[in-house]
Order: structure tokens, then C-alpha cells, then sequence
């Protein structure tokens, strides 16, 4: 069932909540227990999760903002406020990770000078518990943001599984030192400096190519072009464009039809293309479909330099003057094509004193519609 904007506010704040109560206890037991065991790691880590900390409260803010209405200066809604704070998130983790490794390395390249502090055991407790409850907020909210389809979100629980990736580096870390090799836990502080700063630069590169409407997967694409000309009255479709905004995708789409059709017939067909794109995916939710009567997509558009209706209609008229018949006409059809108009009238049969007389009708409204040089053909009948 598709959810309103409010309940999939409502579920990002309720999980992103319990993200800032875990992270507040992992990121005060890190950085305690880390200065009292002089674990340069654990430190680190707890830095990590002041990271988290921070990601969590711009999920917050980007949620309470993304999920406004549309309105007059924001048509197709709010949701790009997710893509912001993602690249805010992201930029935020690379400087993190930046100042964590950069301090370690310096620490490494001074270790003949410093005498290495051993971690004591209370560390590597702290950084089992990280792992296990790190996890376990991964997997709450990987599960919410698929079920909502929250790009943000799901970053932010990536964010939460890099904590407990790290954690798990950190562990080996002070273990390592523990069992007589302190140099371990710089290096792994190093790593987990390196970790973070990848995941920063993954979540942004994603977002910014969202920002500059990068299309979708090309898998995607496909199966929107199958289930394109799956449309019954779909002859073939050309210029097919997408691009993501939030947790939604915008498609736009050329169609081709068979040039004769009514204008409510051509509706009808590109309304059935909306449908079955909205109903077989769940991330799109606007489509924008152009009937076209003909192959515009590799040949320029031979009829734009044409008239329009009432100037192709005064011309007629004024080619038919000599006709009475032409007074009566009940109805008048025009077809743009291959930069040609073909016109098509009706005219009742009371007009005709006799059958025979129609084809001389015919032929006389032919050749005086001939003198204007954009009309192919005219087409008479006779109702």
C-alpha cells in the first residue's frame, strides 16, 4: 500500500529517533572509555559516531522539509531538500575521515619517539557492544527505507552498518595492541578513517548526479520501454528521458500513433502509458507522454513552418468561393504530416442532386484546393 507523505514522514522520524538515542550512548561510551584506555581508535570510532549523530539530525531536517506539499514556486514538490542533506552528509563524513587518518598517520610516523599506551579490556567490550547494536540500527533502517524508498535514509543506514564495519576494525585494533602490537590500533584508526571517507564520497557523488538529472539505470529504462509498447495503439516511442528527485523518478516520454487517430483516442493511449508506468513502478510518479503522429525523433519537424487552423480555413474558403457546395460544410479534419496538410470535410448529401454528381463535386474542390501549395489532398465526405 503507498504510503501518504505524512506516514513516510512519520516513519523516517520514528526510525531516524532511535538512530540519535544509539548513537548518543555509542558516541559518549567511545570517546570515555577510549581517552581512559588511550585507544586512539576507539576514539575514532567514537568520532564516527558523532558523524551518525549529525547525518541524523540533517535526515530530521530534510524529512520535515521534503515532505511539503508542492506549491507555487515548488510544482513538483520538496523532495530534492533529501538529495541536499545527502550531499551535506556525505561532505561532512570525508572531512571526518580526513582529520581521523591524517591524526593517525602523524602518530605512526612519530612512533619511534612515542611510547605506545596499551588499550585496556574495557575497549574491546565497548566495541563488541558497537558492533552488535550498530548492526542491529543497520537493519531497522535498511528495512524502513526500502519500504519507503528513501534514498536518505537508506545512506543514513549505511552510515550505521560503517559504524559497525569500523567497529569491527577497531576490535581487531585493540586486540592486536593488547596482545603486544600498539601500533595496530593507529593503523586501524587509519582504516577506519578511509572507510568513512569512501562512503562520504559515494553517498555524494550519488546525490549530486540526482541534482544534475542524471537518468536512470539503464535496466530501468529498459523495462520502461517494454512495458511502453506493451500499450495497445503504441506503435513505437523515441526520446525517452528520466531523471530521479527524492524517492520518486520523472519519466518523459515521445509516442508514436497512428497519425489518423482522434485527438481523444491519442489522449486515451498516452493516459493507458502513464498508468503502466506508475503501476509497475513503484518509484515512478509523474510521466509526461507526447503523442506524436509521426518519426520526429531523427527527421527535424517538417510541419512546424505551416499555418494553424483558422489561416489554413480562410485560405480555403477563399479558394471555394465559386462553390456553394462548400457553405454547407459540417466539418473539417486537418492532418499534419511530412510537412503537408491532407484536409479532410464533411458535407451532407443533400448538397448532390444525384450520386453521379458527387465525383464531379469532387474533383472541382480538388483543383481549386490545389492552388495552395502546403495542401496534399482533399478529402470529401459525404454524410
Amino acid at each position: 500500500m503507498e504510503l501518504t507523505l505524512e506516514q513516510r514522514k512519520q516513519a523516517m522520524d520514528r526510525v531516524t529517533w532511535w538512530g540519535v538515542l544509539v548513537n548518543i550512548i555509542l558516541a559518549v561510551s567511545k570517546l570515555v572509555v577510549g581517552f581512559i584506555a588511550q585507544s586512539h581508535a576507539l576514539i575514532a570510532d567514537g568520532f564516527h559516531s558523532l558523524s551518525d549523530l549529525i547525518s541524523d539530525a540533517m535526515v530530521l531536517l530534510a524529512n520535515k522539509h521534503s515532505h511539503q506539499d508542492a506549491d507555487e514556486d515548488h510544482p513538483y514538490g520538496h523532495a530534492r531538500y533529501e538529495t541536499l542533506a545527502t550531499i551535506g552528509v556525505g561532505v561532512f563524513l570525508v572531512a571526518v575521515a580526513l582529520g581521523i587518518s591524517i591524526d593517525a598517520i602523524q602518530r605512526l610516523t612519530a612512533a619511534g619517539d612515542i611510547v605506545e599506551a596499551i588499550p585496556a579490556t574495557m575497549a574491546l567490550w565497548v566495541a563488541a557492544f558497537s558492533i552488535l547494536s550498530n548492526e542491529m540500527l543497520y537493519q531497522y533502517t535498511i528495512r524502513v527505507a526500502r519500504s519507503i524508498r528513501s534514498k536518505l535514509l537508506e545512506a543514513n543506514a549505511w552510515h550505521h552498518r560503517s559504524d559497525s564495519i569500523s567497529s569491527i576494525v577497531v576490535f581487531i585494533g585493540i586486540g592486536g595492541a593488547m596482545f603486544g602490537w600498539p601500533m595496530l590500533d593507529d593503523i586501524a584508526a587509519v582504516i577506519v578513517g578511509l572507510m568513512i571517507a569512501k562512503i562520504g564520497w559515494d553517498l555524494s557523488r550519488q546525490s549530486v548526479q540526482e541534482l544534475v538529472d542524471t537518468a536512470l539505470e539503464p535496466e530501468v529504462l529498459n523495462a520502461i520501454k517494454q512495458h511502453i509498447k506493451q500499450v495497445n495503439g503504441v506503435e513505437e516511442l523515441h526520446m525517452l528521458r528520466s531523471r530521479r528527485m527524492g524517492h520518486n523518478a520523472l519519466v518523459d516520454v515521445h509516442i508514436l500513433v497512428d497519425s489518423k487517430l482522434s485527438v481523444s483516442e491519442g489522449h486515451q493511449i498516452s493516459e493507458a502509458v502513464e498508468y503502466a508506468l506508475v503501476d509497475n513502478f513503484d518509484e515512478i510518479n509523474d510521466v509526461t507522454v507526447h503523442i506524436d503522429p509521426e518519426d520526429d525523433e531523427h527527421v527535424p519537424n517538417s510541419c512546424k513552418e505551416l499555418p494553424l487552423r483558422n489561416e489554413i480555413l480562410q485560405r480555403l474558403n477563399s479558394c471555394w468561393q465559386n462553390i456553394p457546395e462548400t457553405e454547407q460544410i459540417a466539418g473539417t479534419t486537418l492532418h499534419y504530416l511530412n510537412g503537408k496538410v491532407e484536409v479532410e470535410i464533411d458535407l451532407p448529401l443533400s448538397v448532390l442532386k444525384d450520386l453521379n454528381a458527387a465525383e464531379d463535386l469532387k474533383a472541382t474542390i480538388q483543383a481549386a484546393s490545389s492552388e495552395i501549395d502546403y495542401i496534399r489532398n482533399v478529402k470529401i465526405h459525404f454524410i
